[in-house]
């Protein structure tokens, strides 16, 4: 990454090293209000659908305008915590997500709801780049290593409290609740930072490519929403292909753009190396068939098993808890056998996990989930670490950070796309099928209302207020066509778990350096 110093980089503040602890202590309770909130608004969804009569497309927003926020201002967020200071970029992003938390809870309108997560999701990207930084200032080299295993620590833990604490306010509170939980966190956190944290800044630093920002955004929002709205508009639609066309076309644009720009938002010599290139599109597969998968879960057992939120949280403890012990066993295979057979490997338990769950029943008891959950959680470990250290490790060590950020980046990405097109997947699944199983009682029905109908079997539901007479069968047609349809996604994802695990066999190590380190988590 180049920089036009005007003025030597300003020291870091000894006083900043000599709390380190309180540092790694005060940027978790940040990073905490993230974690805990992806966790807690999947246990939530379903809910809100009801409440707020969200459709499928709209719960796919609420996920994906986050994830997309974050995905696309992560790089750039990094660049505006070297040039402004990384303790004020932090305490903005954790101001920030609070309030926009605050403002969450308060709306009755999805529309609003959806905006205001896209907005949280810019906030909450200023905050992980930001944090890593803080901790690198607080840490010496030394010392690095055991901040990374207690930074990991504290956010599996913060992953594995998610869905309790989700089913526990969503249940016994309200939905609302568990956006709100984030304020006292975040006034917690932002009066800890300006207590402990100490600025560090580089000098002058050249200008942001908000150019390229804008149009990575209006690219990835344009696939995405074309994906999204594909099964009600129709793949042939009109519509569809405009933003679709709009996707190639500003995608051009972008890449243009960065190959002629002083500053890139995203360096393209980076993916001249084939090892880094590919690791980027492993961590892409990996999130899209984890986050893609995992979208529909919650309707699963809330809707068609008829679970709690507390219990559906229960049911998706084993993963969560599994993280806990797997990081840092898949730090140690990665370390005796290298990362590219530990990724391919964790991929391919990966791809075993997502077959189990393509055959669950309507019936399922708790170890028929429990057991892939865990395979999950040790499929998954190897590879955020092991991507980790070939995205970095490949690349130039003036460009790590710029690394680190395409490494979340692409994570984020690949959740975003993964819930977009699995979804519409499992939509198309339950379109197809739906009156199959309804039979005779189809004809009975206008088709606006089946419309409607196959609308709420999407996400496990039948309306409610149905005549006793059709309500059993209605009932029965929306699990049945809901199941195939989760089936289906599930096995898709396998598909793209053993694509990814082939791919991780062509991939080099690279170097190892203090950025890797830095930078998982």
């Amino acid at each position: 990454m180049a920089q036009a110093l005007a003025a030597p980089s300003e020291a870091p503040d000894k006083s900043g090293q000599s709390r380190p602890w309180l540092t790694l202590l005060a940027v978790s309770l940040g990073v905490i209000m993230v974690m805990l909130d992806g966790t807690v608004v999947a246990i939530a969804n379903p809910v809100i659908g009801l409440e707020l009569g969200a459709s499928l497309a709209d719960l796919q927003w609420v996920t994906s305008g986050y994830l997309l926020a974050l995905a696309v201002f992560l790089i750039t967020a990094g660049k505006l915590g070297d040039l402004f200071g990384h303790k004020r970029i932090f305490l903005i992003g954790v101001a920030g997500f609070a309030l926009t938390s605050l403002a969450i809870g308060l709306t009755s309108s999805v529309g609003a709801l959806i905006a205001f997560r896209v907005l949280q999701g810019l906030f909450g990207a200023l905050l992980q780049p930001a944090a890593l930084a803080l901790l690198r200032l607080a840490f010496p080299g030394d010392r690095l290593n055991m901040a990374m295993g207690a930074w990991g620590g504290i956010i599996g833990l913060s992953s594995a409290a998610g869905p309790i604490v989700g089913g526990l306010l969503v249940e016994n509170v309200s939905w609302q609740s568990v956006f709100f939980i984030n304020v006292p966190v975040g006034v917690v956190a932002l009066a800890m930072g300006l207590w402990v944290l100490r600025e560090s800044k580089a000098g002058l630093l050249s200008k942001v490519d908000w150019p390229g920002v804008v149009l990575l955004s209006v690219t990835m929002f344009s696939l995405v929403w074309a994906i999204i709205k594909a099964p009600e508009w129709g793949w042939g639609d009109g519509r569809t292909l405009a933003f679709l066309a709009a996707t190639v076309v500003f995608g051009g644009v972008f890449l243009f753009w960065q190959a002629r720009a002083k500053e890139p938002l995203l360096p393209l010599s980076l993916f001249r190396n084939v090892s880094f290139s590919i690791g980027t599109g492993l961590m892409i597969l990996m999130a899209f068939s984890m986050f893609g998968a995992m979208f529909f879960l919650t309707f699963f057992f809330q809707g068609v098993h008829g679970l709690s939120p507390l219990e559906s949280g229960l049911r998706m403890l084993p993963m969560s808890a599994g993280m806990i012990v797997a990081s840092p066993l898949a730090a140690l295979v990665i370390g005796k056998v290298g990362p590219r057979l530990a990724i391919a490997g964790g991929m391919v338990i990966t791809a075993c996990a997502m077959f189990l769950m393509s055959r669950l029943s309507i019936e399922a008891a708790f170890m028929d989930s429990a057991i892939p959950f865990v395979l999950l959680a040790f499929g998954l470990s190897p590879v955020f670490v092991g991507a980790t250290e070939i995205i970095v490790g490949n690349a130039p060590e003036d460009m790590a950070g710029v690394a680190g950020g395409v490494q979340n980046s692409a994570m984020q990405v690949g959740g975003a796309l993964g819930t977009a097109i699995l979804g519409a997947v499992v939509a198309a699944k339950v379109s197809d099928v739906y009156v199959g199983y309804l039979g005779p009682a189809a004809a009975a029905i206008p088709p606006d209302q089946l419309e409607g109908l196959k609308g709420a079997a999407a996400v496990g539901m039948a309306p409610p207020g149905l005549p006793e007479q059709i309500a059993a069968v209605v009932t029965n047609a929306s699990h049945l066509s809901f199941m195939d349809g989760l089936h289906l996604g599930f096995v898709v994802s396998t598909g793209v778990a053993v694509l990814a695990a082939v791919l991780a066999l062509l991939v080099k190590a690279g170097r190892k350096t203090e950025g890797v380190a830095a930078h998982i988590g």
